[in-house]
């Protein structure tokens, strides 16, 4: 449920047109829906901003595909995370406007409406090419939640004049997404470089030692950059999650 959806029944309850007992039992019956596997979670966008997200892994295609109805016909945008192509092929065949990035491997299901940018930009920065779908991970979420981004990819440090010929861009953002891997050194001159918040996602890409992006990790987390935030390795959901509360707030 939607909060014009609120507004709806809250405007009927004051013409006196729907009964308060009515309109409480349909709120309540709205805020989560129990499909047995799964408890949607209708009322996620009232309460945090932004809808519940379906992470694919896991789960069966009819599984994603009946969640993914459940909550389109509530009147959601909704966004499926780490998705295989044959389900946006069995999605697209039911419903229109679904799109698919299968570098990000994600679909997005957006309602046709009446949308107006947030003012500002993320800028996503990756240390080489093998970070971009994470990179793309988030900038797909971002854009999908109505965010401006500027995608800034294979900057790392091992040519840093590269990252230098962006500076400005980099600068002028409201925010900034760092993935890296390797060593994930670039969140830390990045975060040397900008006044604006930096978000960090290590990657999971480098050789034996860099043990599946822990190096990275670490790395960032003892950045001497002060002030970085730090998501989970692979994590550009959870980083671009992160930026759009930042600019959510700038907004105001």
């Amino acid at each position: 449920m939607l909060s014009n959806d609120i507004e709806k029944l809250l405007k009927q309850v004051a013409d006196g047109k729907l009964n308060p007992s009515d309109a409480l039992k349909e709120l309540r019956a709205n805020s989560f829906e129990d499909i047995g596997y799964a408890k949607i979670d209708h009322h996620r966008e009232l309460r945090t901003g932004s809808p519940e997200v379906i992470f694919a892994p896991g789960k069966t295609e009819k599984q994603i595909i009946d969640i993914f109805g459940k909550m389109y016909a509530k009147g959601s945008d909704v966004l499926i995370s780490r998705a295989e192509k044959s389900v946006y092929t069995k999605l697209k065949a039911k419903y229109k406007n679904i799109k698919y990035n299968e570098t990000a491997r994600m679909i997005v299901g957006a309602k046709k409406r009446k949308r107006t940018k947030l003012s500002g930009t993320v800028a996503i920065v990756t240390g080489g090419t093998s970070d971009i779908p994470v990179a793309e991970e988030a900038a797909v979420t971002l854009e999908a939640f109505d965010c401006v981004t500027e995608r800034i990819f294979d900057v790392g440090v091992a040519g840093i004049h590269r990252l230098l010929a962006h500076q400005s861009k980099i600068q002028k953002a409201s925010v900034v997404i760092v993935a890296a891997g390797m060593e994930g050194a670039l969140a830390s001159v990045v975060g040397g470089l900008v006044s604006s918040p930096v978000i960090a996602v290590p990657t999971s890409i480098g050789y034996g030692a860099s043990f599946n992006g822990l190096a990275a990790l670490l790395a960032m987390l003892n950045s001497c950059a002060p002030g970085i935030t730090v998501v989970n390795i692979d994590n550009g959901f959870g980083a671009a999650m992160a930026a759009l509360k930042i600019m959510k707030l700038k907004q105001a």
